[in-house]
């Protein structure tokens, strides 16, 4: 997985892009087709305020070790507690909620730079695991006790962890 800088600066710059480019499309498109707005208007709405509450609890879990930069800071610490205790990347999760869910209240257009910016986290979540598994040995434990990579599992499913 490419690195895109010594502490992954490339990956934050992808990201600030198509969050603008996202931005942009759903200020400039097209709406969406008036019978289909009552409907992906307030679902989108729901996504956007999901994705918002989402990256604030996980930044908040995060405290002093919150970084935009995929490489652990030095003065961090492995992070297992609020959402982290369900999802490895929530606010990458929270990101997505808030760009899918402002593409739906407002235009079709903005789902191209909202699907690249998933293209881009899930590339990014992969180099920052490698920077993370050589920071701290004991997160491969806890990458395989936490499946969910963005966004935390409302359900548990038969078999998972009760932890």
């Amino acid at each position: 997985m490419p690195r895109l800088g010594a502490r992954g600066e490339g990956w934050v710059a992808l990201q600030l892009v198509l969050l603008a480019a996202t931005a942009a499309c759903a200020l400039l498109g097209p709406a969406w087709p008036r019978p289909l707005r009552p409907l992906l208007g307030p679902l989108g709405l729901v996504l956007l305020g999901g994705g918002v509450l989402l990256a604030l609890l996980a930044a908040s879990a995060l405290g002093r070790s919150l970084t935009p930069l995929p490489r652990p800071s030095a003065q961090g610490a492995l992070c297992r507690r609020g959402v982290y205790r369900s999802a490895r990347h929530p606010i990458y999760g929270g990101l997505l909620l808030i760009a899918f869910g402002w593409s739906l209240a407002q235009t079709p257009l903005a789902l191209l730079p909202s699907g690249a910016l998933a293209a881009v986290l899930v590339l990014k979540s992969h180099a920052e695991e490698a920077w993370l598994l050589e920071r701290y040995p004991e997160y491969a434990l806890y990458r395989a006790d936490t499946p969910a990579r963005f966004v935390p599992r409302l359900l548990r499913g038969r078999g998972a962890s009760a932890r």
